[in-house]
């Protein structure tokens, strides 16, 4: 196999959201779920996946992804749909946070997330992650008895969580801004 081949290969966007699909359920299901830090902290970085996906594609389709990303972590994990509702709630929510934090601008045929600031992308993820996590942890404790425990889980959980997505995301960025 050539380099031109293996180039064009990694191009190809069915591929390459297969692959970040799988290397993300993996990584959340065999590294970061036992990971507790503080005896609380679990980061969820399959939101990266809702952050990397492509901007302009079949919304049913990103909306199945959104809920499967979540049904295969709930089934290793063995969270009962928690991670499937929230992957889902994330992905109808997406195009929402993408015009709060980038205005009408993605809706046009020319948008990257290259032509955008880092605030606005780190604000992005940021957003993703709360509603993820706030889904989440809601339907987890099912109490508003233990407001105090509900909001330190999604407050700690979350600042967390951005900091890995972020040095993830810096680590594996395909161009440099």
């Amino acid at each position: 196999m050539n380099f031109k081949k293996v180039l064009t290969m990694w191009n190809n966007p069915i591929l390459l959201n297969g692959l970040r699909f799988v290397l993300l359920v993996f990584a959340q299901v065999m590294i970061f779920n036992r990971l507790n830090v503080l005896g609380f902290i679990n980061p969820m970085i399959y939101v990266l996946f809702f952050y990397w996906y492509p901007i302009k594609t079949n919304r049913p389709l990103f909306l199945f992804l959104g809920f499967f990303i979540g049904f295969v972590i709930d089934i290793f994990s063995d969270t009962m749909a928690l991670h499937a509702m929230a992957g889902l709630t994330v992905a109808f929510t997406r195009p929402l946070i993408m015009r709060f934090c980038f205005g009408g601008n993605y809706e046009f045929q020319g948008f990257t997330f290259k032509n955008t600031t880092r605030t606005q992308r780190v604000t992005f993820l940021l957003l993703l992650i709360l509603i993820q996590h706030i889904i989440f942890f809601t339907f987890e404790l099912l109490s508003f008895s233990h407001i105090l425990l509900l909001l330190k889980k999604i407050l700690f959980t979350s600042i967390f969580t951005l900091l890995l997505c972020v040095l993830l995301s810096s680590l594996f960025a395909r161009e440099v801004d």
